[in-house]
């Protein structure tokens, strides 16, 4: 079981490292490293695990941010609609973006980054990805494209970065952390 002191930090080189496309068919040993970060990201729903184990909630976690330098992330998080979005994605490619941009308010987190952080992170707005999903309740993967808008695209990009060893904080602006692009609007969260 994955906890937050497994969670590799910022300054280990791992997470500048552009990850490895992964084997398929996947490996047992990529299969279980899968299970191992979308049950950390389902344990950080639960108030009492977090409570009883000191884990940090995350709604993304990529294989880099464990140590392992492999194309593959999980995601479990809501949108703005209200819609839970839950994929174990393998071998992500973004294969377009929507010139619009956007941004959260209060900028982004990272379990891999345990310090605070001020600044906003410019994302697309709507992105379209080719990868493969793996569904545990079929043990099954499935080669598919994924059309992403607002905060579940923001997610996406995120964990994609892992992929290509970029953090949040890379893409704040320096000069001017709050800077916002005339083709940028602030993603209303619910």
């Amino acid at each position: 079981m994955l906890l937050y002191k497994d969670i590799v930090k910022e300054k280990d080189p791992v997470l500048r490292e552009k990850a490895k496309e992964v084997s398929l068919p996947v490996s047992n040993e990529d299969l279980e490293t899968l299970r191992q970060m979308d049950e950390y990201l389902t344990n950080s729903y639960d108030e009492e695990f977090i409570k009883k184990y000191k884990i940090r909630p995350g709604v993304g976690l990529a294989a880099p941010q464990i140590g392992v330098s492999k194309r593959m992330f999980c995601i479990q998080a809501g949108d703005e609609k209200g819609e839970f979005h839950h994929y174990i994605v393998v071998n992500p490619k973004i294969i377009s973006e929507s010139e619009q941009l956007t941004f959260l308010p209060n900028g982004e987190g990272c379990l891999s980054v345990d310090r605070e952080t001020e600044g906003l992170v410019m994302r697309h707005k709507k992105i379209k990805a080719r990868c493969v999903l793996f569904n545990f309740d079929k043990a099954d993967f499935e080669e598919t494209v994924l059309t992403l808008t607002g905060y579940i695209a923001i997610v996406f990009q995120h964990e994609y970065d892992h992929l290509d060893g970029i953090l949040f904080v890379d893409r704040i602006n320096k000069a001017n952390p709050f800077f916002v692009p005339e083709n940028a609007k602030e993603l209303e969260l619910k």
